[in-house]
């Protein structure tokens, strides 16, 4: 396992129970090298949404519970936020709770001269995701391989 994986498991396990206790859930935890900073994201989510109060107390003992165990030898900056409304669908949880949702996809390579799809989520599975399209012709369901998404997230209109 990378050590990447290694922290970012290690930072969820701290974690659980501090957002639990600040009625948060966890919507996911990474640890990424943007330029020559380090940073630690810790991103939070409730049913009512996540206010800056909850991501202040979880940090401070997010933070202390890093301080204490010690295992990121790395200076980072530690964050923790709401995943926001345009989220990002990393895992299948996310997926899960999605279904039905309008979903934008982002692909390394082009689909029919195409990078960007937006639909309704109808299904996935470890290997693919599909979504349901509209086009000129009606509806179509159209399928991904999950190795050819850069992205998948939720839409949101203002």
């Amino acid at each position: 396992m990378a050590k990447k994986d290694v922290y970012e498991e290690r930072t969820e396990a701290l974690l659980e129970p501090i957002a639990a206790a600040n009625g948060c859930e966890i919507y996911d935890v990474e640890y990424v090298k943007e330029g020559s900073e380090w940073y630690l994201r810790a991103y939070l989510d409730k049913p009512d949404g996540v206010n800056i109060v909850d991501c202040e107390n979880v940090s401070r003992a997010l933070s202390e519970k890093l301080d204490e165990e010690d295992f990121i030898p790395d200076a980072y900056i530690l964050e923790v936020s709401s995943p926001g409304l345009g989220r990002a669908l990393k895992k299948d949880r996310h997926l899960e709770r999605s279904l039905g949702d309008e979903v934008e996809v982002k692909t390394y390579k082009p689909i029919d001269r195409q990078k960007e799809f937006i639909g309704i989520l109808k299904a996935y599975d470890k290997d693919t995701v599909t979504i349901e399209m509209q086009d000129s012709q009606g509806t179509k369901d159209m399928m991904f391989e999950k190795s050819d998404i850069a992205i998948i997230r939720l839409t949101f209109d203002f």
